[in-house]
């Protein structure tokens, strides 16, 4: 495929500036580095072509600018006032054209574009704070866009092409057809500093009967009410839950104001506020841990979620994990030969 480099006057020496003028890149190559070598034969030599054709083909070029370009001698060549004004510049555009290919050639191997990930959980500490924070060690030059939003939100993004994979908590979606097990967190229980489990290192769940729970309408709220109630509910006694339409960030204020006990995801230890302080939840069984899934759409092209989608493999290999992705295999094709 032949380039071609529309002329303009930024390329001409000062001058004329008829109709446009077809040039061939590679006759502008030429010419650049027939005066950087100060010989055709030497320039020749360098881009491995028979002196005669290179020779021939600045003569043309030359018939097309209308103007010399150099002056022939036994010695070699230099370039005139002309020549040396328009190699100027060609060694702009040449410059300018290795960054646009370099920099489309880092796109198409996910080293630099765009990527977006949406979540509703805590940035502050964990798994996905740590994730993002490789991702970026390992290509700076992707900018990450995030999107906080709640799981319609999220999945609805997913479709649309707006968010190219989203990191929740839940049950597999059935509007998905990528996914792959993650991680999973402990849940905390949040409470005031000075009430009186704040002296218990690990707080149980029979030790919360009695208290009154404040949770956020906005996801994972309603996952984690699910699991309050699943632990403390019996028939006819339900736990006190008073929901509010604010982010968990709020709901923690709250808990410092003496509202009440909240619980979430463990990755929210990382934010302090104060009087408010963190303890485990445990049954007799242990630990109660919520798991977390990321989600893309089949079809996603964006070579940075490729490698985003690698990373995660890495830190969460799917056979330690001990569930893969739904349907298909989560692995994305390397396109490279």
């Amino acid at each position: 495929m032949r380039n071609a480099v529309r002329s303009s006057t930024a390329l001409f020496p000062r001058g004329e500036t008829s109709a446009l003028v077809s040039i061939e890149l590679k006759h502008l190559r030429y010419a650049e580095a027939a005066e950087r070598c100060g010989s055709f034969r030497k320039a020749a030599d360098l881009l491995a072509l028979k002196q005669s054709n290179l020779s021939r083909r600045i003569r043309h070029l030359e018939e097309q600018l209308g103007v010399a370009l150099f002056e022939r001698t036994n010695g070699g060549v230099r370039p005139t006032a002309a020549g040396r004004d328009f190699v100027s510049g060609v060694r702009r555009v040449l410059n300018d054209l290795q960054i646009v290919v370099d920099g489309a050639k880092a796109v198409g191997r996910g080293e630099a574009g765009y990527l977006t990930i949406g979540f509703y959980t805590s940035l502050s500490a964990g798994n996905l704070r740590a994730s993002l924070v490789e991702y970026g060690r390992r290509f700076p030059q992707v900018e990450i866009k995030t999107i906080e939003g709640s799981r319609t939100r999220l999945f609805d993004g997913i479709q649309n092409s707006m968010i190219d994979i989203a990191i929740v908590t839940g049950e597999p979606a059935s509007d998905c057809n990528r996914s792959m097990v993650l991680w999973s967190e402990r849940i905390i229980v949040a409470l005031p500093e000075d009430h009186p489990l704040a002296a218990n290192e690990v707080i149980y769940w029979t030790d919360l009967k009695h208290e009154r729970f404040l949770l956020s309408e906005r996801d994972p709220g309603p996952e984690i009410q699910d699991i309050l109630v699943a632990k403390l509910s019996s028939p006819g006694d339900l736990p006190d839950v008073v929901r509010h339409d604010v982010s968990p960030e709020n709901i923690k204020s709250l808990v410092g104001a003496n509202r009440g006990v909240s619980l979430m995801c463990e990755a929210c230890m990382g934010a302090s506020y104060t009087g408010v302080v963190y303890r485990e939840a445990r049954d007799g069984n242990g630990s109660t841990r919520i798991g977390y899934r990321a989600y893309w759409r089949d079809g996603n092209e964006n070579p940075a979620l490729r490698n985003f989608i690698r990373l995660l493999e890495e830190r969460y290999p799917p056979v330690a994990n001990g569930n893969g992705p739904r349907g298909a295999s989560s692995r994305i094709p390397d396109p490279s030969p």
